[in-house]
Order: structure tokens, then C-alpha cells, then sequence
């Protein structure tokens, strides 16, 4: 059998492209090859193994692209129905590719009228990435085959077969020879697992190893803060934490290996994590044990402007399992478009979680979102069931959701909600004279774990945005809000109580007494309660809890975070 066997041609829809083997059922290619893959089946065979047939695959894991040829985070993970019995592919350190004299790279494409497969001859230009995201690709010689429509998702590969990055767009003519490929530290930005397999210049492979076994080991542990670890690998003198920190561990842990030149970073960055877990292991158990937060699947939407005009939006939906995300779709669109788009993906999100799992919808939305009517959204065209009344379902702010700082204190603070019953209803009443500066020291002196407002986010908007920037992991409010336009004047008076006759206190009263006893992790499944009996009341739109909106924010379901949503553009 030959020794490039991991060499794949894949095919979604009309799409045809390539592939290669990293692992015993996983493949990685370029996400535009199976950007239908939410509509036709993916197929992966092996040229040099046709024995095994086709197979049927699944994308696992996805970069981010978001649509355009200049979109970056062009990497997809698929996964295999079944191992194969193939030697996967071997890597090069990421450099060899672009040090001089700069070597051939030869990549195994499937162009048109080369089912079997064909190869094409190139070399770098320079070691110059383009946008920080590509190096550029120029012919070995001025014959041979051109990079086509086929070739993405090929390996490049040294002449002794080791893999250096892949082919991810091609402008190949008899006339033009050029290309572009994403070399694989680049690559790992989007896949941290890859890491593990390419060889780090200054970084012994054992050490390499014994990090990343350390990393599967602490998939869901919130001790392990990858802001704290990074400084603790780095050293006082070492590379400045990034702007904004870190979003989960493997993400500092990519950081360390790929920009850190200290070649023991590394290894400081794992006995560092080794420690913590091996503390976190020898603590006894609380008594009784808390409820686990990751018991809840989420089942995430996340909506962001895209850059492209004030109406175009990027949409991203996703599942998580066993602690990985597993995107679903991507698709950049008008604002108009959104909700037709996000009914057809959640179902098939859903579909990805496992028989037993308890799903949560989780709508990760920009600021001016946070108020929209997710909840009253149809499950789709022909099933009329708000998603509110079919599913668990929360919002959270997306700025909140990726702070390095919040999820650390928010980490915190469920611990200890989860060691108690159910937790005290800070109110922030309508009209109220409490200056923003004394709400954020009451949220921070009472240890706040829930915070309700009387009015919804544009009515008290200062407020508000305290709530957002301390771990308060609960936020509740209603939609709508009182009908009066002199809050704190004349028409509602913001008191210890509220004033009886407002309907945003009326709403606080409500609420609270409610909540009484209901742990903060169950809270989801309380308000999916609550919104199924508004709905069934006589008269659903003057039920207390119609238009009730849940903020629930806990880090710890959500253990694996990757790269954020990509602008298309620059």
C-alpha cells in the first residue's frame, strides 16, 4: 500500500476536493469544499486504498469561514463513519515550508477529469504571510499542473511526504501559476488538536505531548484560568497577554507552542495545569454534590454584525458533545433572514447532541439584540410552537460570553450557587434614583448570583450594562415595559418595593415569589415552565411571564470555545 494512502478526494454536493488523514477517522480539509454539507452527504475515499470505498463523513469541527474567497478560518474537521486501517499523515515543522532555499511542495489534487487524482509542483514566495492568514504559492517551474478548482484541502507535502499546510485557493492558469496555502500553525488557530501532531521548533515532542494530554484532562475544569497559566508560563519578561486574554485553555495553550520563543514555556505552561488539576482532584467532594452544569447540551446561535453593511449579519449555530462544539452552520445574511435561517439549523442541531443529552438553547447576541423576541420565534414554517415552549432556552451577551475576566468570575461564583438552594432576587425596579456606580457595589457586596430588572434594557440601559459587566450569572426582565414615560417622576416611583401600581414591579413581585427555592443551574428549565403556562392562559398576552427574558450565563457548559465569528471583511 502506498505510503501517502491518507491522501483523500472528498466530494459534498458538487463539490469536489481533497484531504488528508490525520487520525483514524478524522480528516481535514478546506471548509469551502463541504460548505454544503448541511444539504448533501459528504464522501471521503482514499485513491491508494480503493478497497475501502467511500465512506460517509461528518464535519466535526469548523474554522469559522464565513463564505468569501478572502474569509479566513478556511478549515474544516471531518470524521470518518469508521477507522480505517491507514497510517494517517506525518507533519514538518510549520517553517520548513518557507526557509531558504525555499523546498518543492507538492500537492495531490482531483481537478476536472482526474477522479484518480493528480499532482502539481510549487514552492513558497516568502516566508510573508498575506492577512496574517496565507503564504503565497508560485509554480515549481513553468510547465506541470496548474492549482485548480480539485486541489483544495491537498496536503503540501515536502518531497519526503511530510505535510507543511494545505492548498486553500488556487489561481491556476496555463498563463498564471499561483496559489495559496495555509500553513499549519496557522491552521492550528482554528483546529488546537493539531497542535499535538506538528513538530514545534524549541519544543521537545515530549513535552508537546504531555500538554495536550494535560488539556483532554481539563476539558471542563473552571480552576484552570488560561489567562493565569499563560503568565505563569511566559514569566514576567515573557510575551504580554494578549489583548482581550484568552477564551479557553487550548487557545493559550496554541499561543505558548506556536508564539512563546522560550523553549520552556511549554513545559511550564503543563506543570503549571498539572498542578491545578492534581489539586482540584485531591479536594474531597462537596456534601450534598453539586448539580452538574454541564449536564445541560447547549445548542448555541451566535448573531454578530459582519462588517459588510449596517444589514448584514453572520450567523453561526453549533451543538455541543462531550465538550466540543460541533458547528452546524455559517452563513452570512440581511437581518431579515435570520430567523428563516436559525429554524432550519437548530432541529438539525439538536440532531447532534447525544439520546440522553438535556438540551439549552443559548442565543449568543450582540447588545442590541439581547431584547429580541428569540423565545417567541416559531420552531419552523410548519411547526408553530414558539422555541420557548419547545426547548430550554437563554440569551447571553456576546461581549460577556468571550471576556477572559468574566468567565473567570463567573466560573467562580457558580460554585458557589451550586453549593446552596435557590438564590436572592437583587431588584432593580423601574424608575429607579440608584445610581449605576451604587448598583454595581450592591451586586458586588451582595455576592449577586440573579438580578431582575422591571423594565426591559432600553428603559434603564445604564443599569443594564452593570448587570452585563459583573458576575451576575442570572439576569431576568421583561420585554415590554411600563407604559409610563417619567420613570422615577410621576408615574412610577422606584422604592425599596417598587411602586404598587407599576407593572414592572407588579412583574418583580411576581418573579420573585416564583423563584423561591429554585437552584440558579435549573433556572432554564423553570422559565421554559413558566413560559408554557403563559401561553396555555386564557389570555397569554396579559400573563405575567408572556414576555420574560433569561440572561443565564455559565462558562462551564460551554468548556470548549473557539475562534470567534470572522468578519468578511478585512
Amino acid at each position: 500500500m502506498s505510503r501517502a494512502a491518507w491522501q483523500a478526494r472528498i466530494v459534498c454536493g458538487d463539490e469536489v476536493g481533497a484531504g488528508f488523514l490525520v487520525a483514524g477517522r478524522r480528516v481535514l480539509t478546506c471548509a469551502h469544499v463541504v460548505r454544503w454539507s448541511d444539504l448533501a452527504t459528504v464522501t471521503v475515499s482514499f485513491p491508494h486504498a480503493r478497497e475501502l470505498g467511500e465512506l460517509s463523513a461528518s464535519v466535526v469541527a469548523h474554522g469559522g469561514w464565513a463564505g468569501e474567497v478572502t474569509d479566513p478560518g478556511d478549515v474544516a474537521v471531518l470524521e470518518l463513519d469508521r477507522d480505517v486501517p491507514l497510517t494517517p499523515a506525518g507533519f514538518a515543522p510549520p517553517d520548513t515550508a518557507y526557509t531558504e532555499p525555499y523546498p518543492k511542495l507538492i500537492a495531490y489534487g482531483f481537478p476536472e477529469g482526474y477522479d484518480e487524482g493528480t499532482l502539481a509542483e510549487y514552492q513558497a514566495v516568502s516566508g510573508q504571510l498575506i492577512a496574517d492568514e496565507w503564504l503565497e504559492l508560485v509554480a515549481w517551474n513553468g510547465y506541470g499542473q496548474p492549482l485548480v478548482a480539485g486541489f483544495s484541502g491537498s496536503a503540501a507535502t515536502l518531497p519526503d511526504g511530510r505535510v507543511v499546510g494545505m492548498v486553500s485557493a488556487a489561481s491556476g492558469t496555463p498563463e498564471v501559476r499561483k496559489g495559496r496555502m495555509l500553513p499549519l500553525d496557522v491552521m492550528a488557530r482554528y483546529w488546537p488538536e493539531l497542535g499535538e501532531l506538528v513538530p514545534t521548533p524549541g519544543h521537545g515532542n515530549d513535552a508537546r505531548r504531555r500538554l495536550y494530554a494535560l488539556l483532554r484532562r481539563a476539558a471542563a475544569d473552571p480552576v484552570c484560568d488560561p489567562d493565569r497559566l499563560y503568565v505563569d508560563a511566559v514569566g514576567p519578561f515573557g510575551p504580554a497577554l494578549p489583548p482581550g486574554g484568552f477564551t479557553s485553555l487550548w487557545a493559550a495553550a496554541a499561543y505558548v507552542q506556536w508564539e512563546v520563543p522560550d523553549p520552556d514555556a511549554v513545559s511550564r505552561f503543563a506543570d503549571r495545569l498539572r498542578e491545578l488539576l492534581d489539586g482540584a482532584a485531591a479536594r474531597p467532594p462537596q456534601s450534598p454534590p453539586p448539580p452538574a452544569a454541564s449536564a445541560w447540551s447547549p445548542v448555541v446561535v451566535e448573531i454578530d454584525h459582519s462588517g459588510a453593511g449596517p444589514d448584514q449579519v453572520t450567523v453561526e449555530v453549533s451543538a455541543y458533545r462531550d465538550g466540543l462544539r460541533r458547528p452546524v452552520g455559517a452563513c452570512r445574511l440581511p437581518r431579515t433572514g435570520v430567523r428563516a435561517y436559525v429554524q432550519n439549523r437548530i432541529d438539525e442541531a439538536v440532531a447532534h447532541l447525544s439520546p440522553d443529552a438535556d438540551e439549552l438553547v443559548t442565543f449568543v447576541l450582540s447588545r442590541e439584540w439581547l431584547n429580541e423576541a428569540v423565545a417567541h420565534w416559531e420552531c419552523s414554517a410548519e411547526d408553530s410552537t414558539p422555541l420557548g415552549c419547545a426547548y430550554p432556552l437563554v440569551v447571553t451577551d456576546r461581549a460577556r460570553h468571550r471576556s477572559g475576566r468574566l468567565r473567570h468570575q463567573l466560573g467562580k461564583k457558580w460554585q458557589k450557587l451550586d453549593s446552596g438552594g435557590g438564590a436572592e432576587v437583587h431588584r432593580v425596579e423601574c424608575g429607579t434614583r440608584e445610581r449605576p456606580p451604587s448598583l454595581r457595589k450592591r451586586l458586588w457586596d451582595g455576592d449577586a448570583g440573579l438580578a431582575a430588572f422591571a423594565a426591559p434594557p432600553a428603559q434603564a440601559r445604564q443599569h443594564f450594562e452593570v448587570g452585563l459587566t459583573v458576575p451576575v450569572p442570572v439576569l431576568l426582565w421583561p420585554r415590554t415595559g411600563c407604559p409610563g414615560t417619567a420613570h422615577g417622576d410621576t408615574d412610577c416611583q422606584g422604592g425599596p418595593h417598587g411602586d404598587p401600581t407599576c407593572p414592572g414591579s407588579a412583574f418583580l413581585d411576581q418573579l420573585a415569589a416564583s423563584l423561591v427555592g429554585v437552584p440558579p443551574a435549573e433556572l432554564p428549565r423553570h422559565v421554559l415552565s413558566l413560559r408554557l403556562t403563559a401561553d396555555a392562559a386564557d389570555e397569554p398576552d396579559a400573563h405575567w411571564a408572556r414576555d420574560l427574558q433569561l440572561l443565564w450565563d455559565d462558562p462551564r457548559c460551554f468548556a470548549e470555545t473557539t475562534a470567534s465569528l470572522h468578519s468578511p471583511v478585512g
